[in-house]
């Protein structure tokens, strides 16, 4: 079994311990689970993040890091080098590693029981499967079933407008089903796996040499829909509870690059306010619908809205978003002192089945004056990075900053991979996050931060 990579944690005598167990880019969202469940249970508590992000140095405390596939490839072939992981196979690496294992015995030891915290619930997850370990979170079968895209279309056409489409078994059935439509669906059809994120695997094809050149192999379901183009690509953030109790955070705008490529948001959206009442109402109804399939916790909704205002349904992600933390950040400046953040109402959610009395929400089309924009900054081929960026701090106080000091405009460069690594395809390089007095100063930040991480890419192929 695989050692970790990096560790720094230290358990204290009388402190509380949960486990956060994803990438670095979300850590930011335990600081306020943290605080949270120290409130709520009248207890230091404090949390260990279980990575797989492989980096020169680590700026934060409490890191057990975990990258079973960057350790290969440096076997191999002895070189710096750091790729992101799939969920699954994180998720099942870290579950036999015998460190972590080791780590959730010695806290089982000083307290009853050790939340697991994750960013998506996945069954490749088995740890909650000792005794005094939980999920705090989605339940990961009932996750995994509602990502499914096939599901979804399936099932929650009685609540949102969905497109035209079909389901295909296998290549053939793809293939004979795209020949009927290529001259129906002229604007391009829209075809996915089960399972998608960001555009890894899907694409806007108008031929079938586009799917072929998209999809190696096609022995696997398909999900193929009609595209339509539009002029907003909005995302809904929201919680739910039970059937009945549905929190929506807030609109934000995706940046879609390539037709179907997500690299960032948006916030507040451009959107009328009409628009965005009509997309909390949508999603209110998909969380009333996960609801009573018994989901619990963070879900996200995506959708297009067209010239018209028309809106239709694009996707749920069952799971936290890429907004998330943004999220966290934007509500804590602008709702009442105490009201709680997003962790705290998945908290309540998953071990109380409701929402505590002192929830709070914005309403739709609500402008605080905070702006942000974010953007991932990810590399489509392996690539030599010979350039660092600093520690910026953390992204919440960034926020602070900005509405306490009234700065006009901010951005950071958050998690850089440092100085001469091989970063492998599909990685991150960095995470640019702006803050702005509008969204023209906020693209301005974005573009500068973008420049910035170019320049930490060196000028020849990787090695």
């Amino acid at each position: 079994m695989q050692k970790a990579y990096f560790q720094n944690y230290h358990i204290e005598p009388g402190t509380l311990y949960f486990l956060y167990v994803g990438e670095l880019k979300n850590y930011g969202l335990n600081i306020f689970l943290k605080e949270a469940l120290t409130n709520l249970l009248k207890q230091p508590v404090d949390f260990i993040s279980i990575i797989p992000d492989i980096m020169e140095q680590y700026d934060h405390s409490n890191i057990l890091v975990i990258n079973p596939l960057a350790k290969e490839r440096f076997f191999r072939v002895k070189e710096k080098y750091s790729c992101r992981v799939p969920g699954p196979t994180f998720m099942q690496a870290v579950s036999q590693n015998p460190e972590v294992i080791k780590l959730i015995d010695r806290l089982l030891k000083q307290q009853e029981n050790v939340y697991i915290y994750m960013y998506e619930s996945y069954m490749e997850m088995t740890l909650a499967d000792i005794d005094g370990v939980s999920i705090l979170g989605p339940k990961s079968n009932l996750a995994h079933k509602l990502n499914n895209k096939i599901y979804q279309y399936q099932n929650f056409g009685d609540v949102v407008r969905l497109p035209e489409f079909e389901v295909c078994q296998g290549s053939e059935e793809l293939k004979a089903a795209t020949d009927k439509l290529w001259q129906v669906w002229k604007d391009g059809i829209f075809v996915t796996t089960p399972y998608s994120a960001a555009g890894i695997n899907s694409v806007i094809a108008h031929s079938w040499e586009d799917v072929k050149t998209k999809f190696k192999f096609l022995d696997y379901p398909f999900l193929i829909s009609r595209y339509h183009p539009h002029a907003h690509d909005p995302t809904v953030l929201a919680v739910v509870a039970n059937e009945y109790e549905v929190y929506i955070a807030g609109v934000a705008d995706q940046r879609i690059e390539d037709g179907n490529r997500f690299t960032g948001s948006t916030y507040p959206s451009i959107l009328s306010k009409e628009v965005q009442e009509k997309l909390y109402a949508a999603t209110l109804k998909v969380g009333r619908k996960l609801g009573k399939e018994g989901y619990r916790g963070i879900f996200g909704c995506d959708y297009v809205v067209d010239e018209d205002s028309e809106i239709l349904f694009v996707e749920i992600n069952a799971r936290k978003q890429g907004t998330t933390l943004e999220f966290c950040c934007t509500l804590e400046q602008l709702l009442p002192e105490g009201a709680p953040m997003l962790p705290e109402l998945e908290y309540h959610a998953v071990v109380e089945n409701r929402f505590s009395d002192t929830v709070s929400e914005l309403p739709a089309g609500f402008k605080g004056g905070i702006y942000w924009g974010t953007y991932n900054f990810k590399v489509t081929e392996d690539t030599c990075v010979y350039g660092f960026m600093p520690y910026c701090g953390e992204e919440r106080q960034c926020f602070k900053q900005a509405c306490n000091d009234r700065i006009s405009r901010k951005f950071v460069i958050l998690e850089h991979i440092g100085n001469d690594f091989v970063l492998g395809a599909g990685s991150f390089l960095g995470r640019i996050v702006a803050l702005g007095e509008d969204h023209e100063h906020v693209a301005q930040g974005l573009l500068q931060g973008r420049k910035m991480l170019e320049a930490t890419i060196a000028h020849q192929p990787a090695r």
